[in-house]
């Protein structure tokens, strides 16, 4: 019997689907491939229901002759398994970053020489639809949803990738951009919001003068237009009594991770190393903060990741290895080990010598000043999290430096007009309900 294929990622069936699935029917036997959790959330956004769940709303439908698990969001292991005669789908994959599934799904139909096996229906958008989405959409960005999505995700993916941002703009950024990579999509996994780049933001210096007061505030603009998990950088976490505190109302909040630093006094940022000042704490301070913090929690989902500067300050890897296994006894949730060479080696070395000891925890590394080195192999050392900790703030002041100059050597726009993005970008970046 003829074979039609559709493919579904999505948490609820609407109208849409349902039209889709009508018309498939007219083709012959149809098979549904539902999304697995890891190739949804490589192109799409996280799923807010189980896989199980996604498959029994499918099979309700009453349309479909048979349910499969995707676990590829490209079709090329659809074709070889089920050998479909024709797949459908609507017509929105045309353009943007589904154009590349497309174009897999045509050269799968040409390889298994069903040139004319592309079914694609007008996409159905109205506004109960629209409704659906959004609903959808907020769902998502609901606390108890993202709070414990980070430690989902790193059960997902190979490593999770987390984009610096500093306000409801570059969270759409680290949100909305999917590309191409060698015929594969990819995007940011998580956001990190960094003390330095919030600051830079306010034009503070980076010696927690911005007070978390502050910081919330840009914590409720990233979340207010974005879904995706949040880790927080907390500086050295602040008094005990405060950080108690303060863990509580992140993890209410919504907020996945914070990393706290085990150093003490005036914060300086660790990439000055030991051309300024700074104090490493003591381990039993430290752990007691951890400690402190976990009592707090309500909930098993907010992690609270100890961030070693051993390394940054000299103090060696026996003494970065010795305070890693404190803090996980202590109850740390995760390790974020920190250097300021340009050489990745330090880092390699700490993934590996840690790794003998623990193979579960999390490890988290941020590759500012070893930039050379790619998730891959950080990801084989046993890495878990790699953060881009400062890279849009970075890229943003030049450009806008840029700006400010030609405007003042030209008494007018046009000369810096080519290398702006184009108005209609920015708002089309921005959703209207």
């Amino acid at each position: 019997m003829t074979k039609v294929y559709a493919c579904f990622c999505t948490d609820v069936i609407h109208e849409g689907h349902m039209n889709l699935l009508q018309e498939a029917t007219r083709y012959g036997q149809v098979i549904v491939g539902v999304l697995s959790d890891s190739a949804t959330v490589s192109y799409d956004r996280f799923p807010t229901v189980s896989l199980e769940e996604r498959i029994r709303i499918i099979e309700e439908t009453g349309l479909v002759d048979q349910v499969i698990v995707q676990k590829d969001v490209l079709y090329d292991d659809v074709f070889d398994s089920i050998h479909p005669d024709f797949v459908i789908h609507g017509d929105n994959w045309k353009q943007g970053p589904m154009e590349i599934i497309r174009k897999n799904v045509i050269e799968n139909l040409l390889r298994t020489g069903k040139p004319d096996g592309l079914i694609e229906i007008p996409y159905t958008y109205n506004e109960n639809v629209k409704k659906i989405d959004n609903r959808m959409r907020e769902k998502l960005a609901m606390p108890e949803f993202r709070r414990g999505r980070l430690r989902q995700l790193i059960h997902m993916r190979p490593v999770v990738k987390a984009l610096e941002v500093h306000s409801g703009l570059t969270g759409l950024i680290a949100e909305k951009t999917v590309v191409d990579v060698d015929g594969r999509l990819d995007q940011f996994d998580a956001m990190w919001i960094s003390s330095l780049c919030d600051s830079t933001a306010k034009g503070k210096p980076d010696i927690e003068l911005v007070d978390m007061s502050s910081r919330i505030r840009t914590i409720d603009d990233v979340m207010d237009v974005t879904t995706k998990p949040i880790i927080l950088d907390g500086d050295t976490g602040g008094l005990i009594e405060h950080f108690r505190y303060n863990v509580r109302t992140l993890e209410r909040m919504g907020v996945s991770a914070v990393i706290i630093e085990d150093k003490t006094g005036l914060k300086k940022n660790s990439l000055f190393g030991t051309e300024v000042e700074q104090t490493q704490d003591s381990i039993e301070n430290f752990t007691a903060k951890i400690k402190a913090g976990k009592e707090a929690l309500r909930t098993d989902e907010f992690m609270i990741i100890a961030r070693i500067e051993s390394l940054i300050l000299d103090r060696g890897m026996d003494d970065a290895l010795k305070r890693a296994s404190a803090y996980v006894e202590a109850g740390a949730d995760g390790i974020m080990i920190h250097s300021r060479k340009e050489s990745a080696d330090e880092i390699v070395l700490f993934c590996n010598e840690f790794r003998k000891m623990d193979r579960y925890t999390p490890i988290v590394v941020v590759p500012t000043s070893f930039h050379s080195i790619t998730e891959d192999e950080l990801a084989k050392a046993g890495a878990n999290i790699v953060i881009y900790a400062n890279q849009l703030t970075r890229s943003a002041f030049p450009a806008m430096q840029s700006t400010a100059i030609s405007l003042l050597k030209n008494h007018r726009a046009l000369e810096i007009d080519s290398q702006l993005m184009p108005f209609k970008e920015i708002i089309n970046l921005i959703d209207e309900f």
